[in-house]
């Protein structure tokens, strides 16, 4: 099997051409395809099929397909929400709270995913939230269309959307796995991150024409039609049976296993606390977007439309670069660099005035804020064991995705007293000071006794 698929990429022998040489790669099966020295074509053709090394999994395919096409719904979705909030209202603390409502569910709820996760079919689990998502965005849509819909129903249904979430984040990161297994699980993470912000990028786009031409209703909608595709990609899928280990212990003590863990494990620690504060405070700048697209910028719904598809369009660059990674040392650093990044340009947004360079900084936040979450990610799963990684995944999107309402509170409260600009360079200030601190007290301090995991990825207990 390895020798024919390297058969296929390269149609002649290494001994025979001076110019190459083989060295393994311990993170997959085809490991003799992918460190490779040569030069020209070759070298071109190995580098895509290295970046793209997860899709030779007929289930992963099957997922990218119709996770991709759903996302764009997604995305469209979420943009026509805060924009329909904020035409109704005009009020920054009610973007606020609808963003709360949306996430507070993830906080409190997604350790009981991550148990859900652990002790049932994962594969079914996903089918189930992907079903429970169609029927809210198909409400959502029947009461805007009908002119109906309030305020309050928004949020209610941000609110139900948020705790299918809370079920379907856990699970589905813990579920890729299944589709490709360890050996390409990195290379999965990434290009799922990829498919998530290249939505990004087309999602709010449509949704900003869409909203102009034709109204919010039918961009949640479309939104409903979107999670078809994922669905019957999802029962198209032959998923082998895992076997559920019942363990020891209390259901509260099964819950609390995955968060001992993470904690008692210092290079998911370490970088699960700095992504909190990305998530607290370095990814709020999406509430702040329609008042610099309105009020500051002067650009309207097209306007924040490109805003928020600039930020996906780094985001792609970011995910498809960490994609093309065949090692993962020096994660500490590059989390820490990316991190810092990400301050830097959210402080150049908030005072810019000019509408290009505002686009143009949120193309650096969209790739340092995917790069250093697609990291994250690979080094906890890398370092999980099975039978607790939705409970461990649960944690990640307890801290990542948790944080984010509370985050939103905050920004809601503190724009209306000192203003966006202020707020977002605020926010800015603390994640930069944050990454020098993860970079001083814990990359440049890494030493001593390391397992080859932790060599692996450049840090140690």
């Amino acid at each position: 099997m390895e020798r024919n698929l390297c058969a296929r990429v390269l149609p002649f022998r290494p001994e025979e051409n001076s110019s190459l040489s083989l060295t393994s790669f311990p993170f997959s099966r085809h490991r003799e395809c992918f460190r490779l020295s040569a030069s020209g074509k070759w070298r071109n053709i190995l580098a895509v099929f290295t970046r793209f090394r997860a899709l030779q999994h007929r289930n992963f395919q099957l997922f990218f397909a119709g996770q991709f096409l759903s996302l764009i719904g997604t995305w469209m979705q979420s943009t026509a929400q805060l924009w329909l909030v904020y035409r109704l209202t005009k009020s920054v603390a009610l973007l606020g709270v609808f963003a709360f409502a949306n996430q507070i569910p993830i906080l409190l709820l997604a350790s009981v995913g991550g148990y859900v996760g652990d002790h049932y079919n994962r594969h079914r689990s996903v089918i189930w939230t992907q079903t429970a998502s169609l029927i809210l965005a198909f409400a959502l849509a029947a009461l805007t269309l009908l002119g109906v819909v309030r305020v309050w129903e928004i949020i209610l249904i941000a609110f139900f959307a948020g705790t299918v979430n809370a079920f379907d984040v856990p699970i589905r990161q813990a579920f890729i796995v299944q589709m490709v297994g360890k050996e390409d699980l990195g290379n999965a993470i990434a290009l799922n991150s990829s498919i998530f912000n290249g939505a990004r990028v087309v999602g709010p786009a449509l949704a900003g024409f869409a909203i102009v031409w034709i109204g919010e209703g039918w961009c949640f909608f479309v939104n409903g039609i979107s999670f078809l595709a994922v669905i019957i990609a999802l029962l198209m899928m032959r998923i082998e049976t895992i076997k559920v280990r019942a363990g020891e212990g209390s259901p509260l003590q099964k819950l609390m296993e995955g968060f001992r863990f993470a904690m008692n494990d210092r290079p998911i620690r370490s970088a699960l606390l700095l992504l909190s504060l990305l998530s607290l405070l370095g990814l709020q700048y999406p509430v702040f977007l329609p008042i610099f697209a309105t009020e500051i910028l002067h650009r309207g719904a097209r306007g924040f439309g490109w805003l928020m598809a600039f930020a996906g369009i780094g985001a792609v660059f970011g995910a498809l670069h960490f994609a093309a990674r065949t090692n993962y040392a020096g994660f500490a650093r590059w989390i820490s660099a990316t991190s810092a990044m990400c301050g830097l340009a959210l402080i150049l947004f908030s005072q810019s005035r000019v509408y290009w360079l505002s686009a143009g900084t949120l193309l650096v936040v969209g790739f340092a804020t995917t790069s250093q979450m697609a990291a994250t990610n690979t080094l906890v799963q890398m370092r999980v064991p099975d039978e607790l990684r939705s409970r461990i995944m649960a944690v990640y999107a307890t801290m990542f995705m948790g944080a984010q309402p509370i985050g939103a509170l905050i920004a809601g409260r503190v724009a209306n007293r000192i203003g966006a600009p202020h707020a977002l360079a605020l926010f800015g200030t603390v994640c930069l000071l944050g990454s020098l601190f993860f970079l001083f007290r814990v990359a440049m301090k890494v030493g001593g006794p390391q397992t080859p995991a932790e060599a692996q990825v450049g840090l140690g207990r």
